[in-house]
């Protein structure tokens, strides 16, 4: 009973960290995109390049002959896959301009001189040079 309930207390420890709900907000934030990003392109971006375009790509399918007798014949669906291509697309787009203003922000903190010591710190280090040399 006793390895039980340490088994417990030690999951309770794992899942209640800061990092694994971060993780878990991050996931949900992640399927809410993801829907928002197929949305965006199923309704707004795949019917705007098929208007340049000319054609409604959304729609093309290929369809496959029947090679055994009473099999059902295949459809290649790559008017879905062209969506799903302009949906990674996107998406990649938005990660990256994330990441790479993330990464300008880092770099303006890495800029920063270190700031000035503190009177104690000052006293702290003339304190230890005081030491070394006795």
């Amino acid at each position: 009973m006793k390895k039980i309930k340490s088994f417990f207390n030690e999951f309770k420890k794992f899942a209640v960290k800061g990092n694994m709900l971060d993780m878990a907000v991050g996931m949900i934030v992640g399927g809410a995109f993801t829907a928002l990003i197929t949305s965006i392109v199923t309704n707004i971006a795949t019917p705007l390049i098929g208007i340049l375009i000319g054609v409604d790509f959304s729609a093309w399918t290929v369809a496959l002959p029947r090679l055994y007798g009473n099999a059902e014949p295949g459809t290649l669906m790559i008017g879905t896959f062209l969506n799903s291509l302009i949906s990674f697309i996107i998406v990649a787009f938005v990660v990256f301009m994330f990441v790479r203003t993330l990464n300008k922000f880092r770099s303006k903190e890495e800029e920063k001189p270190p700031p000035e010591p503190s009177n104690e710190e000052k006293l702290l280090a003339e304190i230890r040079d005081i030491l070394k040399k006795m």
